[in-house]
This record gives structure tokens, sequence and C-alpha cells, in this order.
């Protein structure tokens, strides 16, 4: 293992896991997105905008 890194149990799931553990939820999780506004949408019906900043970085990559 590198020096600096943490070792982690492999039974360990930290709370803020972001990740699908499953078909099944992935699945789920792109339910919920088809639900979601889109930012036209947003802009358009409920006047929210994305912060500029990081409208940028996201086009820098």
């Amino acid at each position: 293992m590198e020096e600096g890194m943490k070792s982690l149990k492999k039974n360990v799931v930290p709370e803020n896991s972001s990740m699908a553990s499953d078909m099944k939820q992935v699945k789920e999780l792109g339910k919920e997105m088809e639900r979601m506004d889109t930012g036209q949408e947003l802009q358009e019906e409920k006047h929210l905008y994305t912060d500029p900043i990081q409208e940028l970085n996201g086009q820098e990559k």
C-alpha cells in the first residue's frame, strides 16, 4: 500500500457512498433522474440558474 493512503476494511461502507450497490438501485436512480428538471427547465420555469464558476469549470475538461 502506498505511503499516505489510509487502509480501509473491506466490509465498511462509508456514509457518503454515492455508488449504486446493485443493478436494482441503478435502475431506481435512473428513474429518479428522468423525473428531475433539466437545467433549461429550471431556468425557464423556476428562474434558477447555475453557478457561473461551476459552469466554467465544467467546460474546461
